[in-house]
């Protein structure tokens, strides 16, 4: 849901409850056209919808209940927003590449050396700019879940009926609800491309 409402994000293309491996749920996209180029509204989007988990919980049943079936969400949406700030120069510290080539390598000792070549000025910048997407994308998906509670009841209600619903199903119910970014809504490969 927090991703089909935040424009930039790929469409649902199936919603499950059927657990895999440690996922006690999945939901599955189309991707884009061109996955090599990845706008910062599309990036910014998938870290909303990563947060979406988290802040079901949160809303419906309480800051105190979360659990940690959000872990691998949030080891994913701040490794993408650390690449938006280091790698993809899409935050306020600039267009830079933040990132030396043996911060990324497997040898331990090569990421620490990199690490301390790094102003504590920069690496608190950095730190505090992903913070900044973070919490902005948490902020999004906790009022995307407070301001669609019927919405969620009613995808529930459908998931526990049948398990697994489609992406247009999905969408079909949502809409029903809210209305949802036209980008959200239709699958890429339909899309036309407009001349430049």
């Amino acid at each position: 849901i927090c991703g089909t409402l935040t424009p930039g994000h790929d469409p649902v293309q199936k919603v499950t409850l059927v657990p895999r491996g440690q996922a006690r749920g999945l939901t599955w996209f189309i991707p884009a056209d061109d996955p090599t180029l990845i706008s910062k509204q599309q990036l910014f989007a998938r870290i909303v919808g990563g947060l979406g988990g988290r802040a079901a919980e949160a809303v419906i049943f309480g800051e105190a209940e979360v659990t940690t079936g959000a872990a691998g969400d949030l080891q994913q949406i701040t490794s993408l927003a650390k690449q938006m700030v280091t790698t993809f120069g899409m935050s306020e510290i600039g267009p830079w590449s933040l990132m030396d080539s043996s911060a990324q390598s497997a040898d331990v000792f090569m990421r620490m050396m990199a690490r301390n070549s790094m102003s504590e000025k920069l690496a608190e910048d950095i730190d505090a700019a992903v913070k900044r997407i973070t919490d902005s994308a948490y902020e999004a998906s906790l009022n995307h879940i407070r301001n669609n509670r019927e919405a969620i009841d009613k995808i529930v209600e459908v998931l526990l009926e049948k398990e697994t619903m489609t992406g247009e199903e999905f969408r079909a119910i949502l809409s029903e609800f809210v209305d949802i970014p036209a980008e959200n809504t239709v699958p890429p490969s339909t899309q036309t491309a407009v001349p430049v």
